[in-house]
């Protein structure tokens, strides 16, 4: 039997309280060797690409295997749809029977948004104030509500190729939280202006230089989930310590894939893992002036993590439709 919950159900049971919690266990998980997890499989197509993520996790409210199937269409907001959609399985590890079959799609924004929250916890000074946020799509969203969880922010700043969608993003942000938002004419000054930066675009050129970069700054560098993106000037990841999700993942598809392949930073450049630093295998930010950086791709533990929370807050609250794939017999 599948518990089948559609994207409205699961934004009924979904805030970013669950996310942050549900993703900062899953990196605990991964730091102390609770995971099981390939890499995550691309199948990539004219306009956009599909992802397989698969993996299995052992967490205090249980054990889950699962796969999430998601896609990245960059030009698809130009036809009123997301970029990116997915879809998320989860699987009973013991009989490989399916527990539930839930859209992925919110789930996989919060989650996302949750990860950085995270690593902003352990990796950002925690008197942080002014946020700046490049690009402003759904990731962006996503992670000013989740870094606005974790630190005393008291200005955001956005900036976006695409005006109207920063300006969008800009009101949004602005009639939910009581701080003062203001867009900026570019990446320059976003950087300047920013105690914490999150870079969540697609772009295949760097779009922050070293210089722009003040002492203390953390960096969240969300945008680059696929060989060839990247978004940040190497320099920068060579004066700054570089926390990783996932070191194969991360290698070939994170903010690192294209200054390792050029030979402009080395593996030992890298610090370690987030989980690690979650687990307290090893110590964050050391002090108050270091510039670090959070590599993010996105990993299916975060998936499943939450993927199980929500499926329990929708059975606890009767949501979704029971389904028999199978047609077992009682």
């Amino acid at each position: 039997m599948s518990l089948v919950l559609t994207g409205a159900e699961v934004m009924q049971v979904l805030d970013m309280d669950l996310a942050l919690a549900a993703v900062r266990e899953a990196f605990r998980a991964y730091g102390e060797g609770r995971v099981n997890m390939p890499p995550k499989a691309y199948l990539v197509l004219a306009q956009g690409d599909f992802r397989a993520m698969y993996g299995e996790i052992f967490l205090p409210e249980g054990h889950v295997c699962g796969l999430k199937w998601v896609n990245v269409h960059p030009a698809n907001p130009l036809k009123g749809l997301p970029t990116v959609m997915a879809k998320v399985v989860l699987n009973d590890p013991e009989t490989g029977l399916e527990w539930a079959d839930l859209d992925g799609t919110f789930l996989t924004n919060y989650r996302t948004g949750a990860a950085g929250g995270v690593a902003v916890e352990v990796l950002s000074r925690p008197d942080s104030a002014r946020l700046g946020v490049i690009g402003a799509g759904e990731q962006a969203r996503t992670q000013i509500m989740a870094i606005m969880k974790v630190r005393p922010i008291q200005e955001i700043i956005i900036c976006d190729c695409a005006r109207t969608r920063a300006q969008t993003l800009r009101d949004d942000m602005a009639a939910q939280y009581p701080v003062p938002v203001r867009l900026a004419p570019d990446s320059r000054e976003t950087a300047l202006a920013s105690d914490i930066l999150v870079t969540v675009t697609p772009s295949e050129v760097p779009l922050v230089v070293r210089d722009w970069v003040r002492p203390g700054t953390h960096i969240n560098a969300i945008g680059a989930d696929a060989q060839g993106k990247q978004e940040l000037d190497p320099e920068i990841l060579k004066a700054a310590r570089v926390v990783v999700d996932d070191w194969a993942q991360a290698s070939h598809s994170g903010e690192i894939n294209v200054p390792l392949s050029k030979g402009d930073i080395t593996r030992d450049m890298i610090y370690g893992s987030l989980g690690e630093v979650v687990a307290s295998k090893k110590p964050g930010r050391q002090s108050p002036e270091e510039i670090t950086v959070f590599d993010s791709t996105g990993l299916v533990i975060q998936d499943l993590a939450l993927g199980l929370a929500i499926f329990n807050r929708a059975q606890e609250r009767g949501l979704g439709e029971i389904k028999d794939f199978l047609q077992l017999s009682s």
